[in-house]
């Protein structure tokens, strides 16, 4: 089809605009690449742009004999897998009722304003630090998944997806004797992937990426999430390299190889490794499974 004038131009200015978001994001992650491959008098003099100055591995050695940054690492990663768990496994057993129309589930506009209401309002930081100190979970792996176990957001999307799947696969299955158990796990589920992939880049960016409440709920930093224990580091890495405690026959060695900039950047590299490895498999899920279950059916 042979594009007008006004469409050409819209075009040229679409792609320059994308390239340049593109950028965006990319080029502050070349930069802290180049940063941790850097020497410590480059870093610290500020010439360091996109390339490496005087590069050298030294700040991934020293990352990499640090007892904390991998423990961790296994905290965050193991947050992930029972978080994303524990979200999805809530979110399709709600999204599952809530898709359902008026008439079958009288009660379902009542439920949908609860659950909408809790993702406006929150009952603030001090009474919900109050309630996980009350069931116990201060410094453990529960209190990092346990108050966020119900994305709402998540829920509306799935719901609003599960509504677009055609009526008939129910109302077949229903004659055939399948109860709603079995036609959630069997139809309604399989044939959502896209949905369902979309949702689990949501929760797991979300876990992987969430720093504060490891802070708040955390009171020992060896119990720290990664994002968490990273933003210790971020505040004060000369102070924070200066009191290891992992590698006291060998630190007065490695304070004359590396800095506070240097381990910093090689350290959040290493951190955004995981997810720049999963989002490409499920890339392919994304924009259809976001697109599909926005829009009701």
């Amino acid at each position: 089809m042979k594009l007008s004038r006004g469409q050409k131009i819209f075009n040229v200015f679409n792609v320059i605009f994308l390239l340049a978001a593109a950028l965006s994001c990319v080029l502050p992650l070349v930069h802290i690449m180049a940063l941790s491959l850097s020497s410590t008098n480059a870093a610290s003099a500020g010439f360091v742009k996109l390339w490496p100055v005087q590069p050298n591995f030294n700040s991934y050695d020293y990352v990499f004999k640090r007892a904390q940054f991998w423990r961790s690492f296994v905290i965050s990663i193991e947050r992930v897998g029972l978080g994303v768990f524990i979200n999805m496994l809530l979110t399709i057993l709600i999204a599952y009722p809530l898709s359902k129309e008026s008439h079958r589930f009288k009660a379902r506009t009542t439920y949908v304003w609860i659950f909408f209401f809790t993702s406006l309002f929150s009952g603030g930081l001090i009474p919900g630090y109050m309630l996980v100190y009350s069931l116990k979970l201060i410094d453990t792996l529960w209190v990092l998944v346990l108050p966020g176990a119900v994305p709402v957001f998540n829920v509306i999307l799935l719901l609003n997806f599960f509504r677009q799947l055609p009526i008939e696969l129910e109302e077949a299955a229903l004659i055939d004797g399948a109860s709603h158990w079995r036609i959630l796990w069997r139809i309604y589920v399989p044939t959502s992937m896209p949905a369902l992939a979309t949702l689990v880049l949501f929760c797991a960016v979300g876990h992987w990426n969430s720093w504060f409440d490891g802070m708040i709920y955390m009171n020992d930093i060896k119990r720290y999430p990664l994002q968490s224990y990273l933003q210790t580091v971020v505040v004060n890495p000369e102070e924070f390299l200066k009191n290891n405690t992992d590698m006291s026959g060998n630190l007065s060695k490695y304070l004359a190889l590396v800095s506070g900039r240097t381990t910093t950047a090689a350290q959040m590299f290493l951190a955004m490794i995981p997810i720049l490895l999963v989002y490409p498999w499920l890339q392919k899920y994304f924009t259809t499974g976001l697109v599909m279950g926005s829009v009701k059916g």
